[in-house]
């Protein structure tokens, strides 16, 4: 079967947080029915959806291309832009960036932190020119479209400013700058176009074809204008927010050959530059820090750390020889197994932070889960339950024929939670440690109450609605189960064209992702610096050609 000859180079997945709405599967189920090679998953100033995409692409037989849509700051234009009393940084400009290599993925990944970690608190994530200078290697560059930081000053009507830039942008990323053009109907795209095209002819700079993919189809549109709406605090019936056209879709590349038949070069480079992209996001097995100060030393430590433990806990209890035997049969056992699957490490980790916890009076869960089956976390005290009195099994918490990483369910008290973080930082490392994210899903009643607002529904109206929704936390019910178990929703929607379109709306929003936030205690702790990992997470990507 014959490829495409275009491929989409500038998509906003779900993980462009509250503006993207292509869920991963479904850009892999529309590459599929496209008959598109290669895609580019280009989120906002986030590499969030790297792996998801990776494992989608490869499964769906699509070459994945490893990007991301960074925000450049205009500090060095000299300009401010006041705010009432106040002064704000200009708003920075979209620019592309697509992983090459192994290099280019680790520049990407150090940019895409940089946005957030480089810039003070409140600050929009954003890098500069000093950054993209530095963590050049390995990527290629669009130039970010009507919008990006040529385009903008070409439609403002500074077109020596917009050569500069041009030229500057060349010399960092030599051969590998492509002068992006967009058709979306929209205005400033018109001004900038002209400009754009003889730039990239003047430089001898190639130019690409893209279209900024934030929904699907068509029939998407709507909904997506609520979600810019839900984003922006704006209604529906607003002139003055941040609107996209219904062109902001994922086009065939047959629509995007019409579209650009003019400029026949800027959809072929499409397939140039995913030629020229050989990387991709690899999932790799858990890598532990040292917790002795040679590695080779942890088994002999755990064991006597956990043979010592054992002890205090039988004279705890008081048990005599005969009671002791099976506790300590039972230790012995567990160590040859956690020993022998190389855990020994991960065990001593756990059972310090825990153990600090305690001593600084910190309160600490008695242990959740299968954990709770461990006689060796007992004796380390990771867990407070007598396993064998309980009858536990170690085998469901480790078992030599399924290997996984073990398990613990821990719990610290939320008042003093940040300050086991901050042990844990001390010890192996600030640049080793940091937090996991977690993202915020509009579920069934939150998408209705969302929806509800951008629609100036009435507040009372849609609370009763939303109290139609069955409220299941740990099993949340969905939008589309809930209507088709509840009458009452099924009435009001066949009565009210008003309560159509919002159950029509809320359907296609259901489970995107909202908002990222910090996870209350989930923690990577890694055996090196945690911005050092970028070499070793990339790999060579397949073609699929």
């Amino acid at each position: 079967m014959s490829h495409a000859d275009f491929v989409h180079l500038r998509v906003h997945t779900a993980y462009s947080l509250s503006e993207g709405a292509i869920k991963i599967k479904a850009l892999a189920d529309l590459c599929r029915q496209n008959a598109m090679p290669a895609v580019a998953i280009t989120d906002t100033n986030n590499l969030f959806g790297a792996l998801e995409f990776v494992q989608a692409m490869l499964k769906a037989g699509v070459q994945p291309v490893m990007g991301c849509q960074l925000a450049l700051s205009r500090d060095d234009e000299g300009r401010a832009l006041a705010t009432g009393r106040a002064l704000r940084r200009p708003d920075p400009d979209p620019l592309v960036l697509l992983a090459q290599d192994e290099a280019g993925y680790a520049n990407l990944m150090r940019l895409s932190s940089a946005a957030y970690l480089d810039n003070p608190p409140g600050e929009a994530a954003q890098v500069g020119m000093a950054d993209l200078e530095r963590h050049a290697e390995g990527l290629i560059c669009l130039t970010g479209g009507a919008f990006g930081p040529v385009g903008r000053l070409l439609a403002e009507g500074q077109g020596p400013a917009a050569e500069a830039r041009l030229r500057d942008l060349a010399a960092i990323f030599p051969g590998r700058l492509y002068v992006e053009l967009q058709r979306h109907g929209l205005p400033e795209e018109a001004r900038a176009e002209p400009g754009l095209v003889d730039l990239a002819y003047r430089l001898d700079l190639p130019l690409v074809a893209t279209n900024d993919c934030y929904f699907a189809g068509a029939d998407m549109y709507e909904a997506h204008d609520a979600l810019l709406c839900i984003a922006g605090g704006a209604y529906l019936s607003q002139q003055d927010r941040r609107r996209l056209t219904v062109d902001h879709r994922f086009k065939s590349a047959e629509e995007m050959k019409v579209l650009f038949a003019d400029l026949p070069e800027a959809t072929a480079n499409t397939l140039v530059i995913a030629r020229r992209c050989a990387v991709m996001a690899e999932e790799r097995k858990p890598i532990l820090p040292s917790f002795t100060r040679e590695p080779g030393d942890e088994p002999a430590a755990l064991r006597r750390m956990a043979e010592e433990g054992l002890e205090r806990r039988i004279a705890t209890l008081g048990l005599d020889e005969l009671a002791a035997a099976p506790y300590r049969e039972r230790l012995a056992f567990e160590l040859k197994v956690i020993i022998e699957m190389g855990f020994a490490g991960y065990f001593l980790i756990v059972a310090d932070f825990i153990q600090w916890a305690k001593a600084a009076g910190i309160p600490v869960g008695p242990g959740r889960g299968s954990g709770a089956g461990s006689c060796v976390a007992w004796a380390l005290t990771i867990t407070d339950l007598d396993p064998l009195r309980f009858g536990l099994l170690f085998e469901r918490f480790l078992n030599p024929e399924r290997v996984s990483m073990p398990d613990f369910d821990i719990d610290f008290c939320q008042d003093r939670r940040d300050e086991v973080i901050r042990y844990v930082q001390s010890r192996y490392g600030h640049d080793q440690v940091a937090q996991i994210i977690t993202f915020g899903k509009l579920q069934a009643r939150a998408a209705l109450r969302d929806v509800g607002r951008v629609l100036e529904m009435p507040y009372g109206q849609v609370d009763r609605l939303c109290k139609m929704v069955p409220n299941n936390p740990a099993n949340p019910v969905t939008l589309e189960d809930a209507i088709a178990g509840e009458p009452r929703l099924q009435h009001e929607r066949d009565s009210d064209e008003t309560v159509a379109r919002l159950l029509d709306i809320a359907l296609r929003l259901e489970g995107l992702y909202r908002h990222a936030s910090t996870h209350a205690a989930g923690v990577v702790i890694g055996d090196r610096p945690l911005a050092s990992w970028c070499r070793s997470t990339a790999t060579r990507a397949p073609t699929c050609w």
